[in-house]
């Protein structure tokens, strides 16, 4: 057993203050990024944002045409390019954050995505025109993917491996408080005379924007990223022994260097990464995002307001809806943090994705059967449904929602850990495709619980399907005892 390691093959170290204050910091990101995702779809349901900036939205939607089918009342191609235009600009901004975060460390990337976002925040609240609108949520954007490729990475090296779970959980957690804040600032302002309450919407996420961006210069630096930045290894155990709160660093340390060493003999991680033997995080680093997007949590993110007003329930009402829908997520994710690291990855994906079935399955019937085109859902159809995607949330804020986030960050070795970046409507839909995403975690998924970023290709090595791909490892085992 090497210096440094535990006798159930664990790292040396603790929850230190140090390491939980820069990680909470750091998590803001999650705030943010729950926020503007969030505050959408309250923002367009609300009239006198439509009537500014889409009076054909706002004129359909108070027409009483019965040949209009209730789910095109707020079909809009600009009203569409409203909410997806923050994505299209994360995704190309993501590429140019990942060459930053590896080049010039992860609090850089974090703190170019601060500035982006309180401009796009700015930009939004201010807006006079569609032009001004669209070009806020374009930096909005922008600043996501800046902050979305580095933070989750951030807390994975930052937090010791027992606790890398709970601590990139902390980051859904703050997702989802920040699309609860978002529901309630949308639902405190709703109200509010002349009509201007959006523009404290859309502005609103300057405010954890600026403390992210003040506090970054100040964060520390991951000993992975100092280490792969340049050869001042003593500045790197120095800063690993103070995050550990030890001075019994050996094993991780020797651990980073060797995966440093590795690295930089990678001069094309874009190129890498396609190679046969790094096919499994390449396949994870796809497929889990794109389960998590289709099981529909989109809807609910989005169009939470939308979709509550849609089957007949008033602006306000449909709002408050989307608060309890918010406290829910929170709630949920806060009880899953705290076991995550005890039940274990797969299990838990398991379990949520049983729980996100069944509701799913019951909403489409329901949807089906009872609203229609034309149709309108009695009051107690209404609080069936809000109910039943209650508890479809809980069952994606326990698994899938920041499980997606925590096994992208921790799959992959430090040679192309910057090389892809983590960016990448019917119910009955969703859940047919879900059904796919049952299959792929049973069959494909292998646990992460416990494992050392350091040690993460001993899993695919030993996976009953992933080892025909990734072989024996003797590659990175050479490196490790030639060193540089």
């Amino acid at each position: 057993m090497g210096v440094g390691v535990t006798e159930v093959g664990q790292y040396n170290g603790k929850i230190t203050w140090f390491v939980l204050l820069s990680c909470v910091i750091a998590a803001t990101g999650g705030l943010i990024f729950g926020y503007v995702t969030a505050v959408t779809g309250g923002v367009t349901s609300m009239e006198p944002f439509l009537k500014k900036f889409y009076p054909g939205v706002y004129r359909k939607m108070n027409e009483q045409d019965i040949e209009t089918s209730n789910y095109c009342k707020f079909d809009s191609q600009l009203l569409t390019s409203f909410t997806s235009s923050i994505f299209i600009s994360g995704l190309i901004a993501t590429f140019f954050a990942s060459a930053v975060t590896k080049a010039f460390g992860r609090k850089a990337s974090i703190f170019i995505g601060g500035t982006a976002l309180i401009a796009g925040s700015a930009l939004g609240g201010a807006a006079e025109n569609l032009y001004m609108l669209m070009f806020g949520r374009l930096l909005l954007g922008v600043g996501v993917g800046f902050t979305n490729q580095s933070i989750p990475l951030y807390l994975s090296e930052m937090a010791p491996p027992k606790y890398r779970g709970a601590f990139n959980f902390g980051f859904q957690l703050c997702v989802a408080a920040g699309g609860l804040l978002a529901f309630l600032v949308n639902y405190g302002i709703e109200k509010i005379q002349g009509g201007w309450g959006w523009r404290i919407s859309l502005a609103m996420a300057g405010v954890p924007a600026s403390f992210l961006t003040i506090c970054a210069p100040f964060l520390p630096e991951t000993p992975n990223s100092l280490i792969q930045q340049g050869n001042d290894h003593a500045k790197a155990k120095k800063m690993l022994q103070k995050i550990r709160g030890t001075n019994d660093v050996e094993a991780e340390f020797d651990d980073l260097i060797s995966a440093s060493n590795a690295s930089k003999t990678i001069k094309h991680p874009f190129y890498k990464i396609l190679e046969r033997k790094y096919r499994p995080q390449l396949v994870m680093s796809v497929a889990i995002p794109l389960f998590q997007q289709v099981t529909g949590i989109s809807v609910i993110c989005f169009y939470a307001p939308i979709l509550f007003r849609s089957i007949g329930s008033g602006v306000s009402a449909s709002l408050l809806s989307s608060v309890a829908l918010g406290v829910v997520g929170t709630s949920t994710t806060l009880f899953s943090m705290f076991i995550v690291d005890k039940l274990g990855r797969r299990t838990i994906f398991h379990i949520g994705g049983i729980q996100m079935l069944i509701p799913q399955m019951l909403i489409g019937g329901i949807m089906a059967a009872k609203f229609g085109d034309h149709g309108e859902l009695s009051k107690g159809y209404s609080i069936l449904v809000l109910i039943l995607i209650c508890i479809y949330a809980a069952g994606f804020a326990f698994s899938w929602g920041p499980l997606a986030w925590l096994v992208t960050s921790e799959i992959f070795p430090l040679e192309i850990s910057d090389a892809l970046p983590f960016q990448v409507h019917d119910f009955l839909l969703f859940r047919g495709v879900g059904g796919a995403d049952d299959r792929f975690r049973h069959v494909l998924v292998p646990e992460t619980k416990d494992v050392p970023i350091e040690k993460m290709d001993k899993i695919w090595r030993e996976h009953k399907f992933w080892k025909r791909f990734v072989g024996d490892g003797q590659e990175y085992e050479v490196s490790k005892i030639e060193g540089p």
